[in-house]
């Protein structure tokens, strides 16, 4: 900005003197415009040059992430189902989401150079949609965690995956937003979850997104949908946090389950009336918060903490909030009709067994 006020100085001196001395100093105006043209030429090829240089740069960048990531990301096949993985440790064992492996309990994984082996599951957690299998052989490198907790929104993010089948597919956006918490629409929602703007599609579940330095940041999980135009909604995707991710590959590695969620429960299986009037209760189990607190069958959730619960997305998004040992109140509408409200000690969501 200051350097853009020095030629308007210089122009306006030399009128002043080629108003008093006439031609000859009019001549060496011309002069100095030329000079000042040829400078500013000059400027524009510096700026040309240095822009050209960063991008080149920013290039490379992104090359050198793909190849330094690209072979510890995998294709998960099922017999009915495709997505991707991340090697998790040099034992073999593979992250990727618990939605990825369904039922299945083997599994076909196809490395980046195109081999083939047959894994095994270790365990999942469908409360953050994560699970781990394990390959043998393959010498597979292992991918590098980041801290996700040092995330800024506008951070470069990249996902590398396997969308649609087309294996070790690479997408580049920046990180969105941070500690969102979007349902999956299956009761459960992701807590903490990541919106990004890099491509996410059918297929890239499971897979790698990374940072500008080539570490894993998070895992792809969902790609947000369009209501009102149907479909996905382009650069809105959203996915696992890598400290999550450790956290929960770690005790499923260890234990074969999660053991420590830390995540909200009440203890009742829930259902949709189609109506959103509420959450329907199918199911109370024994020795649950819900159970301790006289949850029945047959009633309806239709508040937690205030907080409205017209269907069970919103009943998982107001739990995500939630931490165990919390006392809410819960309201509910009875089979008679009427309404009662109860209080709950909030439990903590147990772990999935292998």
């Amino acid at each position: 900005m200051i350097r853009l006020k020095l030629p308007l100085a210089i122009v306006a001196g030399s009128a002043l003197v080629a108003a008093l001395v006439g031609f000859t100093t009019a001549s060496k105006s011309h002069a100095s415009s030329d000079a000042s043209a040829a400078a500013a030429t000059s400027a524009a090829t510096s700026v040309s040059k240095a822009t050209a240089s960063t991008g080149t740069d920013l290039q490379n960048a992104f090359v050198s992430v793909f190849k330094n990531v690209s072979p510890s990301v995998v294709q998960i096949e099922t017999a009915s189902d495709l997505g991707s993985g991340i090697v998790f440790d040099s034992k073999g064992d593979i992250v990727t989401n618990d939605h990825v492996v369904g039922t299945a309990k083997t599994f076909t994984v196809t490395t980046a150079s195109g081999k083939q082996l047959k894994g095994t599951l270790v365990g999942t957690f469908a409360g953050d949609d994560i699970a781990v299998i394990k390959v043998s052989g393959g010498n597979l490198k292992p991918a590098t965690f980041a801290d996700s907790s040092k995330l800024e929104v506008g951070d470069l993010a990249m996902a590398l995956g396997n969308p649609l089948g087309l294996q070790s597919s690479f997408t580049e956006g920046i990180v969105s937003a941070l500690n969102r918490d979007e349902s999956e629409g299956n009761g459960f929602t992701l807590a903490r979850a990541i919106q990004t703007s890099a491509a996410i599609n059918p297929g890239n579940s499971g897979g790698a997104l990374v940072d500008i330095n080539g570490d894993v940041i998070g895992i792809p999980t969902l790609a947000a949908t369009d209501a009102q135009e149907g479909g996905a909604a382009a650069g809105i995707g959203f996915a696992i946090p890598s400290n999550d991710v450790k956290n929960y590959a770690q005790q499923i590695i260890d234990h074969g389950k999660v053991v420590s969620s830390n995540r909200a429960y009440i203890g009742v299986a829930v259902a949709d009336t189609g109506q959103e009037n509420g959450v329907y209760i199918s199911g109370v189990t024994a020795g649950t918060p819900g159970a301790k607190a006289g949850l029945k069958t047959g009633e309806l959730i239709t508040a937690v903490n205030g907080k409205a619960t017209a269907d069970s997305s919103a009943l998982g998004t107001v739990l995500a909030g939630l931490k165990p040992g919390q006392t809410v109140t819960v309201k509910v509408t009875l089979q008679s009709g009427g309404s009662s409200t109860v209080k709950v000690t909030l439990g903590e969501y147990p772990g999935s067994t292998s």
